[in-house]
C-alpha cells in the first residue's frame, strides 16, 4: 500500500492547489464585494438605484456564476493565454478560477448586505453619514460575519475547482490524480491525493469557522 506514491510530486501538487487557492482567494474576496456592492446598491431603494447597472452586473454574476467550471476554462482559453500567456501551470488557471469563484461570491456578498438592520442605517443616516461612511462604516463591518462565512464556503469552492483545472494541466492535486493515478491506474496516488485534499478543506472551513466566531458580535 502507497508504494507507488511519489512523495516528491505529492509535496509539489500539494503546495500547487495551495498557491492556486490562496491567490485565487484573495483576488476573489476583493472582487466579490466589489461586484456584490454594485449589486445591492444599485438595486431598488438602495444608494446608488441604477437599474440598468443592476441588469448589467446581475447577468455577468449570473453567467459566470451558472457555467460549468470545465467548460468556463475552455471559454476562457483565449483570454487566458492574453493575460497570463500559457494554458499550463498553476497560474494559468487563475483568471478562470478567479472569475468564476467571484461571481459566485458576488452573490453571497449581496446576501450578506441584505441582512444588515435597516435602523442601523437610518441611525447613521440621521446622523449625518454620507454615502461613503455608510458603505464603509455601516454596511461593510454590520455584514462581515456573512461575508467570512461566504469566502469560507467559496474558497471550499476553489478548492474543488483546482482540482478540475489540473485535468487540463493545471498542476496541483487534481492533475495528479488524473494524470497518476487514473491514466497510469494507481489508485494509491488517487487515495492520497483526494486524502490531502480534504485535510486542506477541513482546515479551510475551520479557519473560517473561528474568524466568524470572532467577528460575530450578535
Amino acid at each position: 500500500m502507497l508504494e507507488n506514491v511519489d512523495w516528491e510530486n505529492m509535496l509539489e501538487a500539494t503546495w500547487e492547489t495551495i498557491y492556486m487557492s490562496g491567490v485565487a482567494i484573495l483576488f476573489t474576496f476583493f472582487f466579490g464585494i466589489l461586484l456584490g456592492l454594485i449589486l445591492f446598491l444599485s438595486s431598488k431603494g438602495q444608494l446608488w438605484e441604477n437599474k440598468v447597472t443592476n441588469s448589467i452586473v446581475a447577468t455577468f454574476v449570473n453567467v459566470f456564476r451558472s457555467v460549468p467550471f470545465i467548460i468556463l476554462i475552455i471559454l476562457l482559453i483565449p483570454f487566458t493565454n492574453w493575460v497570463m500567456g500559457t494554458m499550463l501551470g498553476p497560474n494559468a488557471a487563475l483568471p478562470a478560477l478567479v472569475i468564476g469563484s467571484s461571481a459566485f461570491y458576488a452573490r453571497l456578498v449581496e446576501i450578506g448586505l441584505r441582512e444588515v438592520d435597516k435602523g442601523v442605517v437610518e441611525a447613521a443616516r440621521s446622523m449625518g453619514a454620507n454615502q461613503r461612511h455608510i458603505i464603509f462604516k455601516v454596511f461593510l463591518p454590520e455584514s462581515m460575519p456573512a461575508l467570512v462565512s461566504g469566502i469560507t464556503v467559496t474558497a471550499i469552492l476553489l478548492i474543488s475547482y483546482t482540482a478540475m483545472a489540473g485535468v487540463i494541466g493545471a498542476g496541483g492535486l487534481g492533475d495528479l490524480a488524473f494524470r497518476d493515478g487514473f491514466q497510469r491506474n494507481s489508485t494509491d496516488v488517487t487515495i492520497v491525493a483526494t486524502v490531502i485534499i480534504s485535510v486542506i478543506v477541513f482546515i479551510v472551513q475551520g479557519i473560517g469557522d473561528v474568524l466568524t466566531r470572532k467577528i460575530d458580535k450578535r
